[in-house]
């Protein structure tokens, strides 16, 4: 489970775990509440998707489209042209698993310009009946590849469908644990992204807002019916420069402040006040902040955002000088959790704290479980030129 902080954080379905500094890591089974520990105890949710201070949406300037390829475009996307970048860790606040920096090559993509928004998903359910993960009951023979050797099998019925809720604490704590503010909360799904008491699904009042609690496979199955992909981890980093290159942050070298918001992100003291500059407590509405320079609004903050790559921290050393669209590693590896498959995450979230999280960085790297569904993750498709008229040939003769 990605915490968006220095630490690196993962869960599954059913279980997460956090290493601190790389030497230790805990792990929390799913199992109903009345049967954990106190630490597991359930807490109420703390509350919906709800802005604190209301925003009306950024507006983007008038994009340079001269250089798109010819329409019919597709909609609610960006061109992102073809071009070259230097990929990798840029300030004091890059980790290891950035570098090394290394040149990539990247060939034009469509990519959606906001995160995949509840209204979105829900047309997609209606239409395929499609059931998330987090709404299914977790599966011991699944579940127990996430775990670490010899983790002895919950008894029977204690194994519940939910996620992942972000829930602030009473008062600082300290910041070596993420249980101490993450609760893995039975009946939290993209409907109810924040517990039961949470409702996204009956409600237009979200339909703008990111959806969440949405895996890796979830994100997938979206992605596939809408003849669309999850970016690479290359094509997002590239994307999420906007066309600037060697600067710490996707909008410049400033960083972000009370006094100049650039995104979604939590201000104050985390896990226990957020200040509230932005005006949200949560997810905000996509497009309520400027984009970058090629009209994409929200790759830093708000939620995080699958990337197709499996997880590697050495993943850089592996590439090739002047790679061309480097797809990543065929295989996963955690040094931390050897025996878990992790995906990549990009971008931060409406978590990170400068005092807690670097990662609100277009360099900065996360990893999950791709069976995890959280409160703070989402997704935002791509497709091909090639991609987009073989779909829109296959739309046009339906």
């Amino acid at each position: 489970m990605a915490g968006g902080c220095h630490q690196t954080a993962t869960n599954t379905a059913s279980t997460f775990s956090i290493d601190t500094s790389g030497k230790a890591s805990r792990s929390l089974t799913c199992i109903n509440p009345a049967s954990r520990s106190a630490l597991m105890a359930q807490k109420s949710n703390n509350g919906g998707s709800q802005p604190v201070a209301g925003q009306s949406p950024a507006q983007a300037g008038v994009l340079d489209t001269a250089h798109w390829p010819a329409k019919p475009w597709p909609p609610h996307m960006v061109w992102i042209p073809a071009g070259h970048f230097i990929m990798g860790g840029v300030g004091s606040e890059a980790r290891k698993d950035e570098y090394p920096v290394h040149p990539v090559k990247i060939t034009g993509f469509w990519m959606d310009k906001t995160e995949l928004t509840i209204g979105a998903f829900k047309r997609f359910v209606r239409a395929t009946g499609f059931i998330t993960e987090a709404e299914k009951t977790p599966q011991w023979s699944q579940l127990k590849q996430q775990l670490p050797p010899g983790t002895p099998e919950p008894e029977p019925g204690t194994l519940l469908a939910g996620g992942l809720v972000f829930t602030k604490t009473d008062g600082a704590v300290p910041l070596d644990n993420i249980a101490r503010w993450w609760q893995y909360v039975p009946g939290a799904n993209w409907r109810h992204p924040n517990g039961p008491a949470s409702d996204v699904w009956s409600t237009s009042q979200f339909d703008n807002h990111p959806v969440t609690q949405v895996c890796w496979y979830d994100a997938v199955a979206y992605c596939k019916w809408a003849h669309k992909r999850l970016p690479s981890e290359a094509e997002w980093e590239y994307a999420c420069r906007g066309g600037l290159s060697a600067k710490e942050f996707a909008w410049g070298d400033d960083a972000p402040s009370a006094t100049n918001i650039k995104a979604n992100l939590w201000e104050g003291d985390f896990p226990y006040k957020n200040l509230l500059h932005d005006g949200y407590e949560l997810s905000a509405p996509v497009m309520s902040y400027s984009p970058n320079g090629y009209g994409l609004y929200d790759m830093i903050g708000n939620v995080w955002e699958w990337c197709s790559d499996w997880y590697r921290p050495d993943t850089y050393s592996q590439v090739l000088p002047n790679a061309t669209d480097p797809a990543g590693p065929s295989k996963a590896y955690d040094p931390d959790e050897p025996y878990a498959q992790k995906k990549v995450i990009r971008g931060g979230s409406f978590l990170c704290n400068i005092h807690y999280c670097a990662s609100y960085r277009p360099s900065a790297r996360m990893k999950t479980d791709p069976y995890s569904g959280e409160n703070h993750t989402g997704f935002r498709p791509v497709m091909s030129e090639e991609e987009w008229r073989k779909s829109n040939h296959l739309l046009a003769s339906k």
